[in-house]
């Protein structure tokens, strides 16, 4: 299928944006031949071997270079708006205008469609592009940088604080649709900035590839948070890639809830003295299959990350965590936590998890935990002993589990919208919303 990707962008690739620039095709033309020779990804790489993409390689996805306004979706549009925020919607992987909100914006923070940005700033896109994440991380990455069709730059000047999130929502509108993004963000010294990125989309089958690569400045504070609720037949891959500066500060909360087959990198390099939080909950029913793979690059010293991601999967989904810590030889006196915690709602349900520490400083504290397993009997029987039926304790013991991750959410409307999430996934007999 590889090859029919290759047909396709034969006929394809003039009308992708930045086609006249240079720097970019040498770019595009590298990444085309790594996707090329490689094909997508296979279960004999070692970073692969718990998912199975042949499902995609079966079918040909098409992008779309023209989007229509009429063609959105107003209602879901609506529902995953968020209330308190910028906006830039993006519709079938390009950005819509005339759906987007940034009123009110400082003149000190540029937020430019990707198109427009290699139009009037080329020589700032090149600088950033493809330097916080490389072709041969692996073929989706190839794939994505051939294929881009827009994105997002965001550059967030020195100093400058933006006083409300930035949302990007992605709303994929169409049947067998690629929607192939790339996105910079820039956050320049002592600056501070939150962005929310949201996927959504029909209830068919289509194919999200997003790609954001992630600068941080000096000094500098980036919230990231992202909540991937794609319809129940898409496939999805979403990578993040950050190279943080001394003594900057990047968080970034993962919630993994839709798509068929949805697989989230979140990959980062720490500075001296920099800290990095990451934070996820993934959740999966009925076939689903839900892949997370993290790295932590400690390169200098003094720096700190602390890591913890929750499952919670039922029926016959399958979940996976890869999470992997490297401290290099010069990294002394680093400090790294991870943690990974997985609930089975069902005996057919199932995760593979795979923590890593590759230590090679040794003045050093680092530690690792994982717990797979389902519902404590003796926790379900405390609550059966309060008046509560077993179903309704069961329930109530899930929603505290996935929960927890919730609470860590501190922008009022995301944090409705994802209790929202919850309620809809799993059963809400026994469960009120004021109590979550």
């Amino acid at each position: 299928m590889a090859n029919n990707y290759s047909a396709e962008y034969e006929k394809t690739s003039d009308a992708l944006p930045g086609q006249s620039l240079d720097w970019l095709k040498v770019i595009r033309a590298d990444a085309f031949k790594c996707f090329s020779d490689k094909g997508f990804p296979s279960l004999r790489e070692e970073e692969w071997r718990y998912t199975n993409v042949a499902a995609i390689e079966k079918k040909l996805f098409t992008p779309q270079f023209n989007v229509e306004v009429n063609e959105i979706d107003k209602e879901l549009l609506q529902n995953y708006q968020l209330d308190g925020v910028f906006t830039i919607v993006l519709v079938n992987g390009r950005v819509s205008l005339e759906h987007s909100n940034l009123e009110g914006l400082s003149d000190n923070i540029s937020v430019l469609s990707m198109v427009d940005a290699l139009d009037q700033k080329p020589e700032l896109v090149e600088k950033y592009l493809a330097q916080a994440v490389n072709d041969k991380e692996h073929s989706f990455v190839a794939f994505n940088t051939a294929w881009f069709s827009d994105g997002l730059f965001i550059h967030v000047q020195a100093n400058q604080v933006i006083e409300k999130p930035i949302q990007l929502l992605h709303i994929v509108t169409q049947a067998d649709l690629l929607a192939t993004t790339r996105s910079i963000v820039v956050v320049d010294e002592m600056a501070e900035a939150s962005i929310i990125e949201t996927y959504v989309g029909v209830e068919n089958v289509y194919l999200t590839a997003a790609v954001t690569e992630v600068f941080v400045g000096k000094n500098a504070v980036l919230t990231l948070y992202k909540m991937q609720s794609e319809g129940d037949k898409a496939y999805h891959f979403g990578g993040i890639y950050v190279k943080q500066d001394k003594e900057s500060r990047f968080t970034h909360h993962n919630f993994s809830f839709g798509g068929l087959l949805a697989r989230n990198d979140i990959h980062t390099d720490l500075n001296v003295a920099s800290e990095c939080d990451l934070n996820g909950l993934f959740l999966g029913v009925k076939r689903q299959h839900i892949d997370n793979h993290t790295r932590i690059n400690h390169a200098q010293p003094h720096a700190m990350s602390r890591e913890l991601y929750k499952g919670v999967l039922n029926q016959r989904a399958r979940g996976v965590f890869q999470g992997r810590v490297i401290v290099a030889e010069d990294a002394q006196q680093t400090n790294s936590e991870m943690n990974n915690r997985n609930l089975l709602l069902s005996n057919d349900a199932e995760v593979d998890t795979k923590p890593q520490l590759e230590i090679y400083a040794d003045d050093v504290k680092c530690a690792h935990g994982v717990t797979v397993g389902q519902l404590d009997e003796k926790s379900v029987f405390y609550l059966q002993s309060r008046c509560l039926d077993e179903k309704t304790a069961r329930n109530i013991l899930t929603f505290a589990f996935a929960n927890e991750m919730v609470d860590k959410i501190k922008v009022e409307s995301l944090h409705e919208k994802l209790l929202l999430q919850l309620l809809q996934r799993f059963p809400q007999e026994g469960v009120e919303k004021s109590w979550l």
